[in-house]
C-alpha cells in the first residue's frame, strides 16, 4: 500500500519545533486522555482528538498544556472520510510537524450472531479501522516530505487493539471485525510504510474495566486466570516503549497485569 502525496502535508517551515509531537485520537476521556496525559508528562506535545466530548477534551488540552506545552484539540467524526483526510493537515499546520499517531478511539456497539446486519459492520469499520489506515498513510506522507531537508526523520503508529482477537467470544461482533481488520491492517502498513514510519499494536488481555469480560467471567468462558488484566498504567508503559524502542516493528504487545499477589510464581 504505497501512501498518496500531499503538498498540503508538508512541513511548515516557520514553525518552531521544541518538542516530539504525537496526535492521540479519542483523546478526550477514559484510555485515550490517561495515555495523552502519560505522553505529555514524557514531554509529548498532544493533539487532542475528539468527536462530541468538547468539555473533556478542553480538560486534557489544559492538563496536557501543563505538562508540556502546546498541545490542543482537533475535532473529527472518524467514520467521514474526508473529515479524517483533513484531520492530519490541521494537526501538522497547527504544530509545524507530527512524529506519531497513537490510535485509541474506537467505536463499540454490542451486536451478536443474531442482530448482526451490514450498517453496523460497516460503522465500526470506518471508524475503527478505516481510518487508522488513512491516518496512518498521511503520517507516512509527512514524513517523506520531511525527509527531503531532514533525511532522519521517522514516524511512529502505535494502535490499540483487543484482546477478543485472542480470546474470542460470540458478542459484538462487528467491532471485533473492525478489530481484527485493524490488526491485519497493521501487519500491511509495517510492510508498506517502512522504513520512514513504525506500526506496532498494543492489546490489553483485557481491562478492569472492560464491560464485555471480567474476572472469572474471562476464565470462565476461555480458560485464562482471573489475574490476567492490564491496568491503565500497564497500556500507558506498554504505548511509550512502542514509540521510544525503534526495533519494536510490525508486531503486536500483548499487554497484561501479572504482579498480583494471586498470580502463580514464576521460578524459571
Amino acid at each position: 500500500m504505497s501512501a498518496p502525496s500531499s503538498p498540503s502535508l508538508a512541513r511548515s517551515p516557520a514553525a518552531p519545533v521544541t518538542a516530539p509531537s504525537v496526535l492521540v485520537t479519542g483523546a478526550a476521556k477514559l484510555l485515550g486522555r490517561t495515555i495523552a496525559l502519560a505522553l505529555a508528562a514524557k514531554g509529548w506535545r498532544v493533539a487532542v482528538h475528539f468527536r462530541d466530548s468538547v468539555e473533556d477534551a478542553r480538560r486534557t488540552v489544559a492538563e496536557c498544556s501543563r505538562l508540556t506545552p502546546g498541545a490542543a484539540a482537533f475535532r473529527c467524526n472518524l467514520g467521514n472520510e474526508t473529515a479524517v483526510r483533513n484531520l492530519l493537515p490541521g494537526v501538522i499546520e497547527k504544530f509545524g510537524q507530527l512524529d506519531a499517531v497513537v490510535h485509541c478511539a474506537s467505536t463499540f456497539e454490542h451486536d451478536d450472531a443474531a442482530s448482526f446486519n451490514f450498517a453496523a459492520m460497516e460503522k465500526h469499520m470506518r471508524s475503527n479501522a478505516g481510518a487508522a489506515i488513512v491516518i496512518s498513510q498521511a503520517l507516512h506522507t509527512h514524513i517523506a516530505q520531511r525527509c527531503h531537508t531532514h533525511p532522519e526523520s521517522r514516524g511512529t503508529v502505535v494502535t490499540l487493539l483487543d484482546q477478543k482477537l485472542w480470546n474470542q467470544t460470540p458478542d459484538y461482533v462487528s467491532y471485533t471485525l473492525s478489530k481484527a481488520a485493524l490488526d491485519a491492517a497493521n501487519h500491511m502498513l509495517a510492510l508498506a510504510l517502512q522504513p520512514l514510519v513504525r506500526v506496532v499494536g498494543v492489546a490489553p488481555v483485557h481491562t478492569c474495566s472492560s464491560p464485555m469480560l471480567q474476572g472469572e467471567k474471562l476464565s470462565e468462558r476461555h480458560g485464562l486466570p482471573a489475574y490476567l488484566k492490564a491496568t491503565p498504567l500497564d497500556i500507558q508503559t506498554a504505548v511509550l516503549l512502542a514509540l521510544q524502542d525503534d526495533s519494536i516493528a510490525g508486531t503486536t504487545l500483548l499487554v497484561e497485569d501479572d504482579t498480583r499477589s494471586d498470580a502463580p510464581a514464576d521460578h524459571g
